[in-house]
């Protein structure tokens, strides 16, 4: 790669939490699944086991996910589920900075829309590791959009309850602006709805919250369009980064190990992605790996629902991503739990310490991408 380059991630660091969540207590579906093992006779015993549970489980967490942070030698990285900047930098000295040396000076975020408060951050070195300073220019939330705002509301949305004076996007699309070695680069660092959720209206729950992503990823557009002009936006240096929540394809998972696992592409007939990189608007370099070789996660609610399927994208700009024909993303998957099935030959050593299911870095892995600056 030209030396004038950086290295630009983006990660889910699943529930990144300074605070504790004691719901549990009166939602089942919320208490994690050790304590349901035991007999707790009231809500104060109730919080001291969550406590001691939750403060157990984090700090092996922490350092499996500062583990596969420091693997991207990220020089910005875009981040999910984040509590507040206050967990950020506790997170960021006291794991990541021990493990990489060179610390992520800078750290942004905002206050999205999130119920839990989970948001979208970014943190940025001074410099890449070439040397190249990196600058701050501005940054601007766009937490505050409504459907109406940007012309966005439909029937599809109607029929979920949604209103048209109601926010569009469930965290935040933060655009951040920077400089390396003194060329502008903007940054979306962006987190979807989840396709989480019981079925409505005769759909599964990817199909009956695909209208909300729908109109996120429109939002995105329209927010891009207008910063820089809808005819010139695509020859514009920018990326979109985060989790979509949404795929265009997986891998279907078959068998166990004893009788071996079988991995099936499929192709999905809709997808949140395709608006965004409709018209070659933007590209999604993770798809120029091979075709089994694009997940980052694993979801499995038993043996009969299992797969692996992108959630986690880098995408460029189209004028980015043809100047940087050849570069093509790495996948950091040594923080993925022992009970993920690898597709034969992608099998990677896991990190110390992970777990058959837990602890482990996160559910999704990062994704890195080294680009060059033209």
């Amino acid at each position: 790669m030209p030396r004038m380059s950086l290295r630009l991630a983006t990660f889910n660091v699943e529930n990144l939490m300074n605070r504790f969540d004691f719901s549990g207590f009166r939602n089942a579906l919320n208490q994690d699944r050790v304590l349901s093992l035991y007999q707790i006779k009231d809500e104060a015993e109730y919080r001291q086991y969550e406590a001691a549970r939750t403060i157990a489980h984090t700090d092996d967490a922490r350092q499996l996910s500062a583990l596969a942070i420091a693997a991207t030698r990220a020089d910005i990285l875009c981040l999910q589920e984040v509590d507040n900047m206050e967990a950020l930098r506790a997170f960021e000295y006291g794991y990541l900075f021990k493990m990489v040396g060179q610390g992520y000076r800078d750290k942004y975020t905002t206050p999205g829309n999130d119920g839990r408060g989970i948001d979208v951050a970014v943190m940025v070195r001074a410099e890449t590791s070439h040397g190249q300073p990196i600058e701050f220019v501005r940054m601007q939330s766009h937490a505050h959009l409504t459907y109406d705002d940007l012309d966005l509301y439909d029937d599809d949305l109607a029929q979920l309850g949604e209103k048209p004076h109601e926010r569009i996007f469930r965290r935040d699309c933060l655009e951040l602006d920077l400089k390396v070695g003194g060329k502008p680069i903007t940054i979306y660092s962006v987190h979807f709805k989840s396709m989480g959720g019981p079925p409505r209206n005769g759909k599964d729950s990817r199909m009956s919250t695909m209208p909300i992503r729908m109109a996120e990823a429109a939002a995105v557009r329209k927010i891009i369009e207008n910063r820089f002009g809808r005819e010139h936006a695509p020859d514009k240096r920018w990326a979109i980064c985060g989790d979509l929540n949404d795929y265009r394809e997986r891998v279907l998972v078959e068998g166990d190990i004893f009788s071996n696992f079988d991995f099936r592409p499929v192709q999905e007939g809709i997808s949140c992605v395709d608006v965004l990189t409709a018209g070659d608007f933007c590209e999604n370099v993770v798809e120029r790996r091979p075709e089994l070789d694009r997940w980052t996660l694993y979801h499995t609610r038993g043996p009969a629902e299992r797969h692996l399927c992108q959630l986690d994208y880098i995408l460029l700009s189209k004028s980015w991503a043809q100047s940087n024909s050849m570069a093509v993303p790495e996948i950091v998957r040594n923080g993925q739990p022992m009970r993920t099935p690898f597709p034969p030959g992608q099998e990677v050593p896991h990190f110390p310490r992970v777990g058959w299911d837990r602890p482990k870095a996160s559910d999704h892995c990062p994704v890195v991408v080294e680009i060059a600056i033209i």
